[in-house]
């Protein structure tokens, strides 16, 4: 699995579970709707930190929850 795709799959993971899409969670963070389609499309392949901290704000939590789920805990992650 590559980093980018961990992201991905976390962020779907939680807007599937609150039952919002990806536009609310851009509203919600305070993001540009293309930042995270770039994000979520794969384009954007080592989102910052400052973008993650949004994107945890916005879902209500931490960065260090967003980031604490087994794909990015033990995984080896493919080079982009």
């Amino acid at each position: 699995m590559t980093y980018s795709g961990a992201i991905i799959k976390r962020l779907t993971e939680l807007c599937i579970e609150r039952n919002i899409t990806i536009n609310k969670l851009a509203t919600l963070s305070g993001i540009t709707q293309s930042t995270v389609d770039n994000l979520m499309k794969g384009k954007t392949k080592n989102p910052k930190l400052k973008t993650l901290h949004k994107l945890a704000t916005g879902l209500g939590m931490t960065v260090s929850e967003l980031l604490d789920f087994p794909e990015m805990n033990d995984d080896l992650f493919d080079d982009e």
